[in-house]
C-alpha cells in the first residue's frame, strides 16, 4: 500500500496523508495567527483614527468657543447700530434670521462631511481576503 505525499510545507519537508492531525494543527495555528494579525491591524487603525479625530475635535471645540464670542460681540454691535435706525426689536429679529441661515448652512455642510468618513479601509480590504486564503486562493484577487 503506497502513502500519498502532500506538497512540501514551510520547512521543505513533505507530509503523508497519515499525518492529518499535524495538517489540521497547522491550519488551526495559521488561522489563529491570521485572526490575531487582522485584529492587531484593526486595533492599530482604530487607535490612529481615534487620536486624529480627538485632536481635531479638541481644536474645533476651541475654535468654536472663540468664534462664538466673536460672533456674539459683533452681533450685539450690529444689533445696536441697526437698532438706532429701525428699532431694537426689528434689528434683533434680523440678527436672529441671519444666524439661523448660517446655522442651516453649517448643518448641511457638516452632514456632508460626516458621510465622507472612511472608517478602517485597510482592515476591511484584508478581511475580505480571508475566505479566499482559507480556500487556498490567496493569490487570486
Amino acid at each position: 500500500m503506497s502513502t500519498q505525499q502532500m506538497p512540501p510545507v514551510e520547512g521543505g519537508e513533505t507530509r503523508s496523508l497519515s499525518n492529518v492531525g499535524d495538517i489540521f494543527s497547522d491550519i488551526s495555528r495559521n488561522l489563529s495567527t491570521l485572526i490575531q494579525q487582522e485584529l492587531a491591524l484593526a486595533r492599530a487603525e482604530a487607535t490612529e483614527s481615534a487620536k486624529k479625530a480627538g485632536k481635531g475635535a479638541g481644536m474645533f471645540s476651541g475654535a468654536a468657543v472663540a468664534i462664538h464670542f466673536a460672533a456674539l460681540f459683533i452681533s450685539i454691535a450690529l444689533w445696536w447700530a441697526v437698532g438706532n435706525e429701525i428699532g431694537r426689536g426689528w434689528s434683533a429679529l434680523i440678527g436672529g434670521v441671519v444666524w439661523a441661515a448660517i446655522g442651516a448652512v453649517l448643518a448641511v455642510k457638516g452632514k456632508k462631511e460626516r458621510k465622507q468618513v472612511q472608517g478602517m479601509p485597510k482592515t476591511a480590504q484584508t478581511a475580505r481576503k480571508v475566505p479566499d486564503a482559507l480556500k487556498g486562493n490567496e493569490g487570486v484577487a
